[in-house]
């Protein structure tokens, strides 16, 4: 007990002297990506194509489950609150997709990329454009110059910025609405698009996997106009 009290305050200690000294945000971090998978228990290493499937199965069986819920009851009161449900749950399908995308979903190449292009067509990504981009994400995570999609803004930047533009980007809740955008347009200062096999996010030995991808997303759309002039 006594001993555990005195780490505890030697912790403290530590702690309170590096609040007095500052803290360096380019100092090395005390450890290295090899600790920390050295961390995670080995059975959290081991990819299940059957439980993964199995959680496609349930998130699938909810979507459903919920839409005719919505087409029974067929009230203008529960429809938004069906709207917020039903985008939590497609939430839940483009998360699948992004496992398959890094590869986490199963340890089969071909299966992560019939699924992934399956959930993401469903709701309007396109997979390996996506894929892409997002691996470049994780490359640069952080950095102000070459992350893909989560950029930070210099300081000196941002005071610069029209009142308007920082109230649309940073006050009103615009990233939930631009995802669309994104897609067609990468984000502010970039140019490309993740539809376009020769977008400058693409290695040419990609196109062939984004015209797949792209294709994949013009038969969902045109699906989904179709069917609206049905229902």
């Amino acid at each position: 007990m006594v001993v555990a009290m005195d780490q505890r305050s030697n912790v403290n200690g530590d702690s309170g002297a590096r609040k007095e000294e500052g803290f360096d945000p380019s100092e090395q971090p005390p450890f290295k990506i090899g600790d920390i998978r050295a961390a995670i228990p080995k059975h959290c290493w081991v990819k299940s194509p059957l439980r993964s499937m199995s959680y496609v199965a349930r998130d699938i069986f909810a979507v459903a489950a919920l839409a005719m819920a919505a087409v029974y009851f067929d009230s203008w009161f529960l429809w938004p609150l069906y709207w917020v449900a039903q985008g939590t749950l497609f939430w839940a399908i483009f998360v699948l997709g992004h496992d398959c995308g890094h590869g986490s979903f199963s340890d089969i190449p071909l299966l992560n990329s019939v699924v992934g292009h399956i959930l993401h067509s469903f709701i309007l990504v396109p997979y390996h454009g996506w894929r892409i981009s997002h691996r470049t994400h994780h490359q640069n995570h952080g950095h102000v110059e070459n992350d893909e999609s989560w950029v930070p803004l210099p300081e000196k930047l941002y005071k610069n910025l029209p009142h308007s533009t920082r109230m649309l980007r940073y006050t009103v809740p615009l990233p939930m609405l631009a995802y669309p955008i994104y897609l067609w347009y990468r984000s502010p200062g970039k140019e490309g698009s993740h539809f376009n096999p020769y977008s400058s996010l693409f290695a040419p030995s990609e196109r062939k996997l984004i015209a797949t991808s792209t294709t994949c997303w013009s038969i969902m759309l045109a699906t989904l106009v179709y069917l609206s002039f049905l229902v």
